[in-house]
């Protein structure tokens, strides 16, 4: 079968998987928009309205989009934007030397252990991971005490300490992330560019940081949604001493707001969908792509 022939087979077997790819999908979508899209509809429709209280009449506003946008609401988004900056950075760079020495090694049993405390260690967050902190390297924690961290200035209830703190559940994640795309640097290129008298430093620079630069930027963004939405590990730490858009969120909806500001929090949550909807905007094509290197 000559290639034209084989391409319109295959064109015509995608066309006729087609309708039953969205028939089985069909389950998923449901259960989507109903999960998802339903509360996503309730909360722009809350930031983009009004009710009067007096006459029940209910009219289209910006002054909750506006007003998440000013003030000690800005000053939360800088902040979780910045935090989620900083650990993502931080945790991709050691994220990726981690998984270049657990592939690289030649004994399984480490890398099955590696890749194993990793996918439990990336789900290890929320109110246990912060107490756990609290009774390690809180003020009166066991570390603290025993090395005298107090007097050099260290504190856990601090924007530094929740940094270290979202490190320890997204350094794991980039190894999961970045490992099968590292599995997928061939030797054979290695040695073909030994062969040809390439350094290491030009190898990486030439084939293996191209080679990987999709799966590199994807993991950021990854790891950059995942600080940006965590709520809980924030919440038993800094409380409110670390403007975080997750705790102001919190706040309004549990009324912690002046009189006629309470959909100022269905708007922040409506920013904060807008930054996720650009983060997986720019997260999915990378993931198709470094995809390649994986077959």
């Amino acid at each position: 079968m000559s290639t034209s022939d084989s391409r319109a087979a295959g064109g015509t077997s995608r066309r006729r998987r087609g309708p039953r790819t969205w028939l089985a999908a069909l389950p998923l979508l449901v259960f989507t928009g109903l999960c998802f899209g339903i509360p996503l509809g309730a909360m722009a429709f809350g930031a983009v309205t009004r009710t009067d209280r007096a006459s029940g009449a209910t009219r289209l506003t910006g002054e909750h989009l506006a007003r998440s946008l000013q003030g000690p609401y800005l000053g939360s988004l800088v902040g979780s934007v910045q935090l989620s900056a900083l650990t993502a950075l931080v945790g991709g760079v050691l994220g990726v030397v981690i998984a270049q020495a657990v592939v690289t090694s030649r004994s399984k049993g480490l890398r099955s252990a590696a890749l194993t405390a990793s996918g439990v260690l990336a789900n290890f967050g929320g109110v246990p991971l912060a107490f756990a902190f609290i009774a390690t390297v809180g003020i009166s924690g066991v570390v603290t005490q025993l090395a005298d961290l107090g007097s050099l200035g260290w504190s856990l209830y601090s924007f530094t300490g929740l940094t270290v703190v979202y490190l320890y559940f997204l350094i794991p994640l980039m190894v999961l992330v970045i490992a099968p795309a590292l599995d997928g640097l061939r030797p054979q290129w290695r040695e073909a560019a030994q062969s040809s008298g390439a350094t290491g430093w030009q190898f990486w620079r030439h084939v293996g940081l191209p080679v990987l630069a999709p799966s590199l930027l994807g993991g950021f963004v990854l790891l950059f949604g995942t600080a940006f939405a965590a709520h809980a590990t924030a919440a038993a730490l800094v409380g409110g001493s670390v403007p975080l858009v997750t705790l102001k969120i919190a706040d309004a909806l549990s009324g912690n707001v002046l009189t006629g500001q309470e959909n100022v929090a269905l708007a922040l949550g409506l920013d904060m969908i807008l930054i996720a909807g650009l983060v997986m905007a720019v997260y999915l094509p990378l993931q198709r792509r470094s995809a390649r290197w994986l077959r």
